[in-house]
């Protein structure tokens, strides 16, 4: 190697570790931040977590959020809404794990067309839910779907937030579903908003088993 190459070399080298160097300053200044606000996350208790927008995978991400909590030993409840009878791939696996479900069963309101009837049937099944939202015991409970219900006005609003407020100081909820009633986005800790850039339906793709449901 000549003497320029050389030198080449060790400017290289040089600018290589001064470019290492200010990258491990930046990284330390970002964990002091992390750091100092994971210090003050000092609060223990249950979340309340709305999952919204019109993009796929809000019940998905509920559905996750109740295998993790199985899979720490913990009690799930699931409430499901605007679903029929079909066959639920979550359902068939959580229920071998001991997670309760309760299901409104009656399909799309667009499908019944009966408001009288789909009233009835949301009554009866936030009944359970409010079961599962007293219960001492319950960590987690999904309400998927639920923001139709509201929005439909096949439940009272007052009687959904008076649960929700009621629950166990520990309890974590999830609720999903589009157009969340702002009241409801006011009431949670976290929300989180998923967004549609593309969906295979728009294309002609069928909703299939062991993707889609």
């Amino acid at each position: 190697m000549s003497e320029q190459q050389d030198k080449n070399q060790s400017e290289a080298d040089r600018i290589a570790a001064e470019k290492a160097l200010r990258h491990k300053a930046r990284q330390q200044k970002v964990k002091q931040a992390v750091d100092a606000r994971v210090a003050e996350a000092t609060e223990e208790r249950g979340v309340l977590m709305v999952i919204t927008g019109d993009g796929k995978g809000k019940s998905t991400a509920g559905f996750g959020t109740v295998a993790r909590a199985v899979g720490h030993g913990q009690k799930a409840a699931v409430v499901q809404f605007i679903k029929g009878n079909w066959e639920c791939g979550e359902r068939n696996l959580l229920e071998g794990a001991g997670v309760p479900f309760a299901v409104m069963a009656t399909g799309f309101t667009w499908e019944t067309q009966d408001k009288a009837a789909d009233t009835a049937a949301a009554l009866a099944t936030w009944e359970q839910a409010e079961q599962f939202l007293a219960d001492e015991n319950t960590d987690l409970v999904l309400l998927d779907e639920l923001t139709y219900m509201v929005s439909y006005h096949y439940l009272p609003l007052e009687r959904v937030v008076e649960a929700l407020n009621s629950r166990p100081l520990h309890q974590h909820v999830i609720i999903t579903g589009r157009n969340c009633h702002r009241e409801l986005v006011e009431l949670a800790d976290t929300v989180s908003e998923v967004g549609c850039v593309k969906h295979a339906f728009n294309s002609g793709i069928k909703a299939q088993p062991g993707f889609d449901y």
